[in-house]
């Protein structure tokens, strides 16, 4: 722990970084449409990253059609390749290095504006899943919910504000991916080294990041719920709560 009650930072590989690893792996082991890729497990080994990095990185890839997920266990395990990354990661590259140079407001308006829409749409399909599934007879807890959950875990756990930020933005990105529109999604995924800066900015500001962790649980707590308004306004005040003086 440092003075603050931090630990030392200990840096992970961006999303980015680990999509590279993967486009790399396609072309040497010269896959094409319609194999497989190994599973989540394998590729964490093989890349020597985490297991949620490289879950992360093939959710980008399936978001710009480059793989297609499918559920299954030992040799059908592994998402299949749908298409070549090469103009799939050129165009994500492009919109991330247009991004590096965006001013604090520009990101933070932009972040209020995706998520508020975000958020009310991830409340209002957890609402339709929850009635889909009581017509059925059945209950289940929705992938969202999980999500969020585990990434508000993480922020529970984590050690420093970059650690922090990091499960922050999963929260974040989490509900993009809830919202069901793919490109709100990949919009999030590359806003996301933008934020970072001053996401880790705000963290050391607040100090205490127990009003961040209420506002988290407020927010996912509205969208299991099913309640858009509620969602939208939660992100709203989270954000004013994280830049203030952006909120005036």
């Amino acid at each position: 722990m440092d003075g603050t009650g931090w630990r030392p930072v200990k840096r992970t590989r961006t999303f980015e970084d680990v999509l590279a690893q993967i486009e790399r792996r396609i072309a040497e082991d010269g896959l094409t449409v319609g194999d497989r890729l190994p599973a989540e497990r394998h590729l964490a080994e093989q890349l020597g990253v985490s297991r949620s990095s490289v879950r992360e990185a093939m959710r980008v890839l399936e978001t710009l059609g480059v793989v297609s997920s499918q559920a299954g266990r030992g040799p059908d395990a592994g998402a299949v390749l749908t298409s070549r990354p090469d103009s799939a990661l050129s165009d994500l590259l492009r919109l991330h290095l247009g991004l590096t140079g965006l001013e604090m407001r520009e990101v933070i308006d932009t972040r209020h504006m995706i998520e508020q829409w975000a958020a009310a749409h991830a409340a209002t399909r957890a609402a339709a899943h929850a009635a889909a599934h009581a017509a059925a007879g059945g209950a289940t807890v929705g992938a969202a919910t999980t999500e969020l959950a585990a990434a508000l875990a993480g922020m529970d756990a984590a050690g420093s504000p970059e650690e922090f930020v990091e499960h922050d933005t999963a929260f974040h990105c989490a509900i993009a991916d809830a919202s069901g529109n793919r490109l709100v999604a990949a919009i999030m995924r590359s806003l996301r080294d933008s934020m970072r800066k001053y996401s880790v900015e705000a963290v050391r500001r607040l100090g205490d990041t127990s009003v961040l962790r209420a506002d988290h649980v407020r927010i996912l707590e509205a969208i299991d719920g099913g309640d858009p308004e509620e969602a939208a306004r939660a992100v709203s005040e989270h954000l004013a709560h994280a830049y203030p003086t952006l909120f005036r």
